[in-house]
């Protein structure tokens, strides 16, 4: 990969770390820089909803001895600022296509996680050559009928409602970082003790930093009600036609204990698409990345050199 060095904005905090760095995409844009062979398969991890580059803490170093990954903290997410740009999931999905190209070489390995998979399908149909593969860890998928997790519908139900989601921010606004975290965790893990602690301690210090940023709310209500209605039975139309358009290898990774995404959309988008690759982890939930990483990274390991080895080659600079 070609990278640059960091943008000099006034907007630029301090880095997480020596993984930090910075690219100017009308703003400032962070990602985490986590290193690998420069003739392995470049992979851009792109993470979930309401989450940010450190998601793939866990697993990225496991795939590293392999591959070379990168993942940006989309706009209005970790040390991102919105700064106008908009955090519906079709900005972020051409935010996410100029990060590529101007951080990478394409075609790349896009691997996403919920809404990050969900804008990684976006890309892989309205950028096909950009995209030589798809990463799916528990992707926002189109909307299957199946049994509702009580807490996930009404979680939902206020972000739709303007009211009842202020409430909710003002709310969130109020927590310690250790609460946001571990609320978000709870949400998403079978076992959020499985998590390791360096880890989990990344994501608390990153809620700390912006705990202190005042879009928070509007952004992440904004990414949500965005999310929802690309997922929908009649505006999501155009994301399910997409999804029929994509050429590109697809490994479909997802834990059978989802709350937030049903393993039944899973299965049923699997059906419809027979070439991808379905992988159902019994004892994961939402983010398998980050609860059972060795896991994880065996199977996407496995996958770039079985199914996934087309996509292995042409994400390659060398091989090309």
């Amino acid at each position: 990969m070609s990278y640059r060095g960091p943008v000099t904005e006034p907007e630029i905090p301090q880095p997480l770390d020596e993984r930090s760095r910075w690219i100017d995409l009308d703003g400032p844009v962070h990602y985490l820089d986590f290193g690998g062979p420069a003739d392995g398969p470049q992979v851009v991890a792109v993470h979930g909803l309401g989450g940010s580059a450190v998601n793939w803490s866990a697993v990225a170093p496991l795939l590293t001895g392999r591959c070379r990954v990168v993942a940006p903290d989309l706009a209005g997410h970790g040390l991102t600022r919105s700064l106008g740009r908009g955090t519906r999931v079709t900005t972020n999905r051409a935010l996410l296509h100029r990060f590529v190209e101007a951080v990478a070489s394409p075609p790349v390995i896009l691997m996403g996680n919920s809404m990050g998979g969900m804008i990684s399908l976006l890309e892989a149909s309205a950028e096909p050559d950009a995209v030589a593969g798809l990463i799916l860890v528990d992707p926002a998928l189109p909307i299957v009928p199946a049994r509702p997790d009580p807490m996930v519908t009404a979680m939902f139900a206020a972000y739709a409602t303007p009211g009842v989601a202020r409430m909710m921010m003002r709310r969130r606004a109020r927590m310690t970082p250790e609460q946001v975290v571990a609320t978000t965790l709870a949400l998403c893990c079978v076992d959020p003790t499985r998590i390791p602690a360096d880890v989990l301690a990344e994501h608390v210090e990153l809620a700390r930093r912006r705990a202190a940023y005042t879009d928070i709310g509007v952004d992440l209500v904004a990414a949500a009600r965005s999310v929802l209605a690309t997922a929908g039975y009649l505006r999501g139309l155009p994301y399910r036609r997409g999804i029929r358009t994509i050429q590109a290898p697809v490994l479909l990774l997802h834990g059978e204990r989802d709350r937030l995404v049903p393993v039944a959309a899973a299965r049923a988008v699997a059906r419809a698409n027979p070439a991808w690759s379905l992988v159902v982890l019994p004892d994961a939930g939402h983010v398998p990345q980050l609860e059972l990483p060795e896991l994880t990274a065996r199977t996407v390991l496995d996958w770039l050199d079985n199914a996934g080895r087309d996509a292995t080659k042409s994400a390659t600079p060398i091989a090309r």
